[in-house]
């Protein structure tokens, strides 16, 4: 197969899609790297779960529009203020306990909009 002037891959079965600007795939892609992290409605959710965790409460922190240093920053401050420790999973900020009120405090000291969302 000749490729002529002006066409380009768009699918190739060794990696699958291809980005249409670096002609990386899809998964590799490095144009994409000053998007924000995170593009949702500016508030920061806070939920307990105890799933998976046998019993033991934890307190998640979604939705906060950082990436990076920053949001690794925050989260350990945010042990910090509740004494207990606590992890960063997938942009999500996991704290030891049931911190809510803790937590909401502290965030929206720090400018953050903040609901207290699920059981």
């Amino acid at each position: 197969m000749s490729k002529k002037k002006g066409q380009r891959l768009v699918y190739s079965t060794d990696g699958g899609r291809l980005c249409p600007q670096c002609h990386r795939p899809v998964g590799d892609c490095v144009c994409g790297k000053d998007k924000p992290a995170y593009t949702g409605d500016g508030i920061v959710r806070l939920h307990r779960e105890t799933k998976g965790r046998g019993g033991k409460a934890v307190t998640l922190v979604k939705g906060v529009p950082l990436a990076g240093v920053e949001l690794k920053a925050l989260a350990k401050a945010l042990k910090q203020k509740c004494g207990v420790g606590g992890a960063l999973k997938d942009d999500v900020i996991e704290i030891q306990g049931d911190q809510r009120d803790t937590l909401k405090a502290e965030l929206e000291k720090r400018g953050y909009t903040v609901k207290i969302a699920g059981g």
